[in-house]
């Protein structure tokens, strides 16, 4: 932190803490989910469908977002068409396929479930400096991309 000591880490005191927080996350996203009132494969997918800005998905991009079968899908699109967060719409270049969008506005919906959380981390981002900032960033799009690596490796390989 900016004029603040902060006690030295080893690699694996780190790893232990993220450890921590991914943990905490993780609970997190479900309580979250049950304030929204959906499950959290089904924010998980959610967060996807947001994410796209407008773009719609399809049902077999959303399964390979969120490493899902597409009939699986089908249940989250459902759950999410039931609960107002999404709809389908015909594809406009194929009449076979359907495209998932956000139904109303739900971005504003799940803001409002994450305001608290939210902004306890930009209070906690804004004790750091701009050249710290840009590391923790650079960390994060790091560490996203060796976890998407991992996930891949997880997925294709054999269980022990």
């Amino acid at each position: 932190m900016e004029g603040k000591s902060s006690p030295g880490a080893s690699p694996l005191d780190v790893l232990s803490r993220m450890d921590q927080l991914i943990a905490l996350s993780m609970v997190g996203q479900h309580a979250l989910a049950e304030r929204l009132g959906i499950n959290v494969t089904d924010l998980t997918c959610l967060g996807f469908i947001l994410g796209a800005k407008g773009e719609a998905l399809t049902a077999g991009r959303l399964a390979e977002l969120a490493g899902l079968t597409t009939g699986a899908v089908t249940g989250v699109v459902n759950r999410l068409e039931g609960a107002g967060y999404a709809r389908r719409v015909p594809d406009p270049h194929d009449r076979r396929r359907i495209r998932i969008v956000p139904e109303g506005d739900p971005a504003a919906r799940v803001a409002v479930a994450y305001e608290p959380t939210y902004r306890r981390l930009i209070e906690l981002f804004e004790s750091y400096g701009p050249d710290e900032l840009a590391t923790i960033s650079d960390w994060f799009t790091r560490a996203a991309d060796a976890m998407r690596i991992s996930l891949a490796e997880i997925r294709e390989s054999p269980a022990p």
